[in-house]
């Protein structure tokens, strides 16, 4: 450890290797509890304080990696390198974004195997990018089934992964992913920050609005240069462009993909092809439609939502939003569905979130399990009668449902038989495992 004082930071490693093998940027994806302590950089270069550097403790430990092998996807910056080293300091680290790393990789993937011809059962070893080189699977492959090596694959795409020819391993590693921050990690959580910024850890942490402007264009050029261009995954990357735009428009809304291809002048048949390499790069994700009909009938199309709410921000220029306003509104929904995603996601629960829509006007925007629990998002500072229209209208077919509606009141109540949570306190409840629960066998 070295101990600094003035405008500069704290540096602490678990062990020298991880100094020498991993200093990727100066911008850390993520700040560490244990092992990694990196600093923050504000937009002018300089250094926080040490009395400013925000302590986060991951929920996600990759306990996977005990029993076997591990796919770790997420998308960039989410903080999967760092959280690795940091769980993992002293495990063998093949980090493919290192040049000459990927050069000897690529060039004759039989190196692995032979680096690890003396690699003990159950080892844990760490290939991070694993997207970058396909190949190496086949290695991969051959090590867990010959010598019982506990992999972790790190990367920020399926795509290239899901191509014909390319080892899937035979289900031999469980897919995890690592979602953006969630407010369960965050000391002191700021509701406005995260609906304003976002959840990846350079937006949320970023030291003011120009640094987090610079860091969301870079991270959508980068994504368009390196995830599209460079795969050449579509033939116009302008029109691309135009899509995500288009697909912010609709961003936590019904996906009419004759619409979108309308604005953005391409067929409705490159739009799902679009929507596909999104969901593939991680980029974002479709809810389904609830479709348990009883009386009413039902929208069935999905919602898009993009994996976190700083991107829908960014391409429609939406910048300081306060309560009140419906762009505000918009964000703040989609902040709660992305904890709920988390949430799920990290307890291992598939398949139970949708929305309620029915055609004459009703609707849900989160429904948990078979209609156990219905869920509205309101940034009003209280709730009215006239914001249960909705759920009423889905208890009257689903009478067992519990009602809940989250919003900006200053304290919880029961108002007509719907729990009215404040978002803080609907955030800790969900983390706490009280608003929805299902135990694995």
């Amino acid at each position: 450890m070295v101990d600094v004082s003035g405008r500069c930071a704290i540096f602490v490693f678990p062990s020298k290797n991880v100094l020498c093998r991993k200093m990727r940027s100066c911008t850390p994806d993520f700040i560490g509890k244990y092992g990694v302590v990196l600093p923050i950089l504000l937009g002018n270069t300089e250094l926080r304080t040490i009395r400013n550097i925000i302590m986060i403790e991951r929920i996600h430990q990759i306990e996977d990696v005990k029993e076997g092998s591990v796919f770790l996807f997420g998308a960039r910056q989410t903080g999967k390198t760092t959280l690795l080293l940091k769980l993992f300091p002293h495990s063998r680290f093949y980090d493919l974004l290192e040049t000459d790393v990927y050069e000897r990789m690529h060039r004759n993937p039989s190196l692995l195997r032979q680096e690890l011809a003396n690699a003990n059962k159950g080892e844990i070893v760490i290939i991070d990018e694993i997207q970058l080189i396909p190949e190496l699977l086949n290695e991969v492959h051959w090590l867990i089934t010959r010598q019982d090596i506990h992999f972790i694959l790190s990367g920020s795409s399926a795509r290239k992964l899901k191509r014909k020819g390319v080892n899937s391993l035979g289900g031999r590693a469980v897919r995890n992913i690592l979602y953006p921050l969630v407010s369960a990690e965050i000391p002191d959580f700021d509701l406005i920050k995260a609906v304003n910024r976002g959840m990846l850890p350079t937006h949320y942490l970023a030291g003011n609005e120009r640094t987090l402007m610079k860091r969301l264009q870079a991270y959508v050029s980068v994504y368009l240069k390196e995830e599209i261009a460079a795969e050449a995954l579509v033939r116009k990357l302008s029109s691309f462009s135009r899509f995500m735009e288009i697909a912010a428009l609709t961003d936590g809304e019904m996906v009419n993909y004759s619409n979108i291809a309308q604005d953005c002048g391409i067929d409705a048949k490159t739009v799902k092809e679009y929507f596909s390499i999104l969901e593939e790069t991680l980029v974002g994700y479709m809810i389904p439609a609830f479709t348990h009909t009883v009386k009413r009938r039902l929208n069935q199309a999905p919602r898009f939502y993009y994996f976190d709410v700083s991107l829908p921000n960014y391409l429609l220029h939406r910048h300081q939003m306060q309560p009140g306003s419906d762009d505000f509104g918009h964000a703040f929904e989609h902040l709660m569905i992305q904890e709920i995603v988390a949430y799920l996601g990290y307890h291992d629960v598939e398949g139970v979130l949708s929305y309620w829509h029915t055609y004459n006007g009703y609707e849900v925007d989160a429904i948990l399990g078979d209609g156990e629990v219905a869920i509205e998002f309101k940034s009003s500072k209280e709730v009215q009668s006239k914001h249960l229209r909705g759920l009423k209208a889905f208890k009257e077919e689903h009478p067992d449902a519990r009602l809940i509606i989250v919003s900006l009141d200053a304290a919880p109540r029961l108002f007509h038989e719907v729990e009215v949570l404040p978002a803080n306190s609907f955030l800790k409840k969900l983390w706490d495992g009280e608003i929805f629960r299902r135990e694995h066998p």
